[in-house]
């Protein structure tokens, strides 16, 4: 449907009226932020509704048309970008609403949604997108948002220096994004996203093996998996509902959406799939085990962003669309509420450190309900929708028929169970700390959407299965360029198996956080080395800023001093400067008195005369 422009056209009508006549309206124009959102997810359910009912469709408009190509700008309206337009809306209305709350009293408070605005419509013109121009450009777009949100408190050091930190960062997975598509573009001679896909089984494997990694590069990026994947946490610094709309629910996921809409042309790269699976796998153990051992709630739950998308890759790499995608859905409305009951404790203790707290479930009950449900559906315990979302994963990666990727999967699974269970029990569990007695729950505009996400958290799973005549369940719902899904299975002894890790980590979580019968303590004393890995970030982060302080620092200062002292001062200085000496000398020559021109031309004839006489003797 043509008027699918509208979703993100009502955002970038908000962000320019906030930032040219908010100065007019009340509240600097914030307001016009939600509603630009809900307009959009009006939208959202028109154009699902025509989907279920007439398919597919897709449109385009000309841009430039040079000897080689046409260049047009088009949207398409399929199962994947719908079902992401819908994530998108919902949950940036709901995180918009809880900051209309959680930022009250902000100086720049209709900036904060101005951004949001356009963060939005950045994010839902690239699921939108048909061919890799346009989503390159709001790929970039999406980045900016991100760096503006995340330093939104430029003035605090910590949070600018991460809002930089994720910019640098994301731009080095963009670049790879960039040579990708411009390979593909030579390839082919076409951005567009269906024409590539025709033409790609014409190609070389070599070549798709190499456009598609670099591809997966901008993706890596955005999604934080290894090694980039050190940019997530640190953007924690920013305001609490940036985490949960930028860094948890919508903008990370862009990779995740990446690889799955350009998923025909990785399965013809073998290579490159087996890349996708292994990096989310390593992505999934590395995140899990650091988040063992944070005491930040907010990077506690950003390292479990990592991990489950290096689930939602590692789906992926085994062909697994619809589990992947099923997965993201459910992630994001949990990691959401998660993010949402985060500032809603941040506010009321003013801490983010769990260590000082504990037994708030007495003092906040409805944000240690919505926190428990995100908690439960991200272990996987059934019926929440965790339990259907995840499994589906580990059955896309058990069809794959490898026993390694497998058995870490299922460690991955457990790794998520324990971190969660141990961040609920010393957060909610427990006796309550005497400086947390005054606690009060949080206001009704903040409280209401974590409510809402926990809802649809616990009731998510039912689009695994049949609802309607015409919808079959996710699994045959999603299609991507003819690439089916498969309906929901339930895999009896994998969901046991699954169940019992998931009951295994929360009853060792028990034991440890709230009946004291097992020492963390003791645990991380007995293997301090272990201990200091994971605390430590694999020494990644150490590793990176090594090498900036020692190889590009210095060849910084070689390249600055090489410009300085040889191409500026010599080279464009050096001839200026001996223009100028020499035309100070020349000066001389032009006095302006007559005198001073005729005896020079007496002896420049004297010259002459001389020079003839002896010539021609």
């Amino acid at each position: 449907m043509s008027w699918a422009w509208l979703v993100p056209a009502f955002s970038v009508a908000s962000f320019l009226l906030i930032v040219f006549v908010g100065k007019y309206l009340p509240k600097g124009g914030a307001f016009l932020a939600p509603i630009a959102v809900l307009a959009g997810f009006v939208v959202f359910v028109f154009l699902l509704n025509n989907l279920l009912a007439n398919g597919s469709s897709e449109f385009s408009v000309g841009w430039l048309e040079t000897t080689e190509a046409q260049i047009n700008w088009g949207m398409i309206i399929d199962p994947l970008s719908v079902t992401m337009l819908g994530v998108v809306t919902f949950i940036a209305l709901g995180i918009q609403l809880f900051s209309w709350s959680y930022m009250q009293g902000e100086n720049r408070f209709a900036w904060y949604f101005a951004v949001h605005s356009l963060f939005a419509a950045s994010m839902l013109t690239l699921v939108l997108a048909n061919n890799l121009l346009l989503l390159y450009i709001a790929w970039e777009l999406v980045g900016l948002c991100s760096y503006l949100l995340i330093g939104f408190w430029y003035d605090y050091r910590p949070a600018a220096e991460a809002a930089k930190k994720a910019f640098v960062t994301t731009r080095l997975g963009d670049v790879g994004l960039l040579i990708g598509i411009l390979l593909l573009f030579k390839e082919t001679g076409t951005f567009e996203i269906s024409e590539i896909f025709q033409a790609a089984s014409g190609l070389e494997e070599s070549v798709l093996t190499i456009a598609a990694g670099l591809l997966f590069l901008g993706a890596m990026g955005k999604s934080a998996q290894f090694p980039f994947h050190v940019w997530l946490p640190d953007a924690m610094e920013g305001p609490t509902p940036v985490s949960a709309l930028i860094h948890a629910a919508t903008m990370v996921v862009a990779g995740v959406y990446l690889v799955a809409r350009m998923l025909p042309l990785f399965e013809l790269a073998p290579t490159a799939m087996w890349l996708v699976a292994s990096i989310g796998l390593i992505t999934v153990l590395l995140a899990g085990t650091m988040a063992l051992v944070m005491t930040d709630l907010k990077r506690i739950l950003a390292y479990s962003t990592v991990s489950h998308l290096g689930f939602m890759m590692l789906a992926l790499g085994f062909g697994g669309l619809a589990p992947a995608l099923f997965h993201l859905v459910v992630h994001a409305f949990a990691k959401a509420m998660l993010f949402l009951s985060a500032g809603s404790i941040s506010h009321a203790t003013h801490t983010l450190d769990i260590r000082e707290m504990g037994g708030l479930l007495s003092r906040m009950p409805v944000t240690g309900f919505c926190f428990s449900v995100g908690a439960l559906t991200l272990a996987g315990l059934p019926p929440l929708s965790g339990f259907f979302s995840k499994d589906e994963v580990l059955l896309s990666v058990l069809h794959g028929g490898n026993p390694v990727f497998f058995g870490f999967a299922l460690l991955g699974a457990f790794l998520s169970a324990l971190y969660m269970a141990r961040t609920l029990f010393m957060v909610f569990g427990g006796n309550l700390k005497p400086q947390n007695v005054d606690v009060m729950e949080s206001p009704p505009l903040m409280v209401g959407p974590m409510v809402v996400f926990a809802i649809f958290s616990l009731g998510l799973g039912l689009l695994a299965f049949d609802l309607t005549d015409s919808y079959h369940g996710i699994g045959s719902f999603l299609v991507v360029d003819g690439h089916h899904g498969e309906g929901f299975h339930l895999n009896i002894g994998l969901a046991a198996i699954s169940v019992l890790i998931a009951t295994i980590a929360f009853t060792l979580a028990w034991l440890t956080y709230v009946k004291g019968l097992v020492s963390a303590t003791k645990l991380s004393q007995r293997f301090p080395r272990v201990h200091q890995m994971w605390e430590r970030k694999y020494w990644i982060d150490d590793l990176y800023q090594w090498v900036i302080n020692n190889v590009i620092l210095i060849i910084s200062e070689a390249v600055a001093l090489f410009d300085r002292k040889i191409i500026n001062d010599g080279a464009v200085n050096g001839a200026g400067l001996s223009l100028s000496r020499s035309g100070y000398r020349l000066r001389h020559l032009e006095t302006g008195r007559l005198s001073n021109y005729a005896l020079g031309m007496a002896v420049g004839v004297l010259i002459l005369v001389v020079f003839a006489w002896m010539v021609l003797r």
